[in-house]
């Protein structure tokens, strides 16, 4: 088959167009339905079914079920959750706000785990130039497109759709996925106005003439275009790669959690149903996740999580390659092999020490006492197991309550390739000097 022309537009693109706010934002947008009276959430629920745009997953039926797993009722959603969040970096309905580029990449891709008992959640950002097999993918106009041995990941939006974004990371992660999302540049700006903005600590000075943003030291409460300006930009922050990018939009993804976790935006139904609307009018949903049902059932399995329990981490990379690979992230597969057998297993992972949080990211010199990392904090917990298998008796750790789960299981300790934080971590975006 033919070389794939996004990939040689890609040189031209002066701004990247990544995302972050998208897996707590549908979770908030199926909030509303649980959190208020019978009357709003009839009116809600109509009103937001009304407005998605769906599309098929490779095995779900054109009614939005699934083929291989059932659509669970209205409640906390019953196991486990794999839900992947794509951010387009398509103009097209979006205005002349965002400049002129051709094709769909997806410059943004997170997979998103909810344990099974709900206890924990783990949420994992894909480089946008990493290198990776990409499988067949149906073509939305009938029959489908040859598979390709090495691509970088965001091209497979502009490939063979969401479905084929999909099918991409299932083929990386070994995990089957059953709920996707695509989200483009004013849905974030709608869902940051919602929630009535983020605060976000910068260290650094941040000053990119790409996405033109600038922020002095200090924190900054952004939404709107300021918000889709700082998840934008990959120059201003860290060394000016898609890597330190990843760590600073981790920055604004936790403190977003903390915000909407807390009780004036979990108590403010204004902003829930707002995200709500913007949620359907920015997103296109697989089938699967379209249903009102199913997005209460997933915001009824977050709402509960300990922040200390929502782990972000990025998929390990270096950058590296020959030829027209040179300088694109190349996969470190052994050690993310470790996380996705954690998550497979339904571990909670954390990451190699506390402050492991990437070259966009530093811990906040002034977060609060409780939760600012601690030379005791680097002491290694007995409960957590030994990626290397050095430890015989790691790999037969369970808890001695089967009924506790996930919660009392050990936790999976990360290569230090693989870096993140959790909501509970204070940390501050780190400009590109």
């Amino acid at each position: 088959m033919a070389s794939l022309h996004p990939v040689a537009r890609h040189g031209r693109l002066k701004t990247p167009s990544p995302w972050g706010l998208v897996g707590r934002f549908v979770a908030l947008a199926a909030a509303v339905l649980t959190v208020s009276g019978a009357a709003f959430a009839g009116y809600a629920t109509w009103s937001v079914s009304s407005e998605v745009r769906t599309v098929d997953l490779a095995g779900e039926t054109g009614d939005g079920s699934l083929a291989a797993a059932s659509v669970p009722e209205i409640a906390a959603i019953d196991g486990g959750v794999n839900l992947l969040l794509v951010g387009s970096d398509s103009r097209e309905g979006q205005g002349d706000a965002y400049g002129e580029t051709e094709g769909n990449l997806n410059d943004v891709t997170m997979l998103m785990h909810i344990a099974e008992d709900h206890s924990s959640a783990t949420v994992v950002s894909f480089p946008r130039d990493m290198v990776v097999p990409i499988p067949s993918c149906p073509d939305p106009d009938g029959g489908s497109f040859d598979a390709m041995s090495a691509q970088p990941i965001n091209v497979t939006l502009s490939y063979g759709g969401l479905p084929c974004t999909v099918l991409t990371v299932e083929a990386l992660t070994g995990l089957h996925i059953p709920f996707a999302a695509e989200i483009q540049f004013n849905g974030v700006i709608e869902m940051s106005n919602a929630v009535g903005g983020v605060p976000v600590c910068v260290v650094d000075p941040i000053d990119d003439a790409f996405t033109g943003v600038k922020l002095d030291s200090g924190t900054h409460t952004l939404q709107g275009a300021d918000a889709l300006g700082f998840l934008r930009t990959r120059h201003g922050v860290g060394d000016g790669s898609d890597l330190g990018r990843i760590s600073s939009q981790q920055v604004f993804l936790s403190s977003l959690v903390r915000t909407i976790k807390s009780s004036d935006t979990l108590g403010d139904f204004g902003k829930l149903y707002g995200l709500a609307r913007a949620a359907s009018g920015n997103m296109v949903l697989s089938k699967s996740l379209a249903s009102p049902d199913t997005l209460v059932s997933i915001a009824l399995a977050l709402k509960d999580i300990d922040l200390d329990r929502v782990t972000f981490v990025a998929y390990p990379g270096t950058t590296g390659g020959e030829g027209v690979y040179a300088g694109k992230v190349q996969p470190l597969t052994d050690d993310a092999a470790v996380l996705f057998d954690a998550i497979a297993a339904d571990r909670p992972v954390v990451t190699a020490q506390p402050g492991n949080t990437g070259i966009g990211a530093v811990a906040d010199p002034s977060a609060p006492a409780a939760t600012a990392p601690t030379d005791a904090a680097a002491t290694p917990d007995p409960s957590v197991t030994d990626p290397a298998g050095t430890d015989p008796s790691a790999a037969d750790a369970a808890p001695t309550d089967p009924s506790a789960g996930a919660a009392a299981s050990a936790a999976t300790a990360l290569p230090q390739s693989i870096t993140g934080q959790t909501a509970a971590e204070y940390t501050c975006s780190k400009g590109n000097d």
